[in-house]
């Protein structure tokens, strides 16, 4: 009996990938830029069947997203699901416009272009305003 549910454990922890690299490296594999997130990133998993994924990012941090500077929030964690491509079912990202904090629900890639799904609404830009991961503003330093 109990040989069935190590088994079963193994198999379950198999699915999930917990890597020694970082998130930003799970991204370029999936065509998207290091960018959407911020430099600071505590750990992360992914489903490797389901693309299920978590990032704990440590803290809650801000950042100023270019081209038009808004302003946006990432909660300590972040849930989605990641495909080549796309980026669905995503939760823990705002984006601050028209005196208003607006979740972003999913980015899609076409390799030149981002597009950001807020709700019904999308807005796009270039992903090489993405290249680089920043890092978060306003976060006290431990050092």
């Amino acid at each position: 009996m109990a040989k069935p549910l190590i088994s079963f454990v193994l198999l379950c922890l198999s699915l999930a990938v917990f890597s020694s690299g970082s998130p930003h490296d799970e991204l370029i594999k999936y065509g998207f830029p290091v960018g959407l997130l911020p430099a600071e990133v505590e750990s992360y998993t992914i489903n490797a069947t389901s693309g299920r994924f978590l990032i704990n990012l440590g803290d809650a941090c801000r950042i100023t997203l270019p081209p038009d500077n808004y302003l946006a929030t990432y909660s300590q964690k972040i849930t989605g699901k990641i495909v080549e491509n796309r980026i669905a079912e995503l939760d823990g990202i705002s984006v601050r416009a028209f005196f208003k904090w607006w979740g972003i629900t999913g980015i899609k890639s076409n390799g030149q272009d981002l597009t950001f799904e807020v709700g019904v609404v999308t807005a796009k830009y270039p992903s090489k305003n993405f290249d680089k991961a920043p890092d978060c503003e306003g976060r006290s330093s431990s050092s």
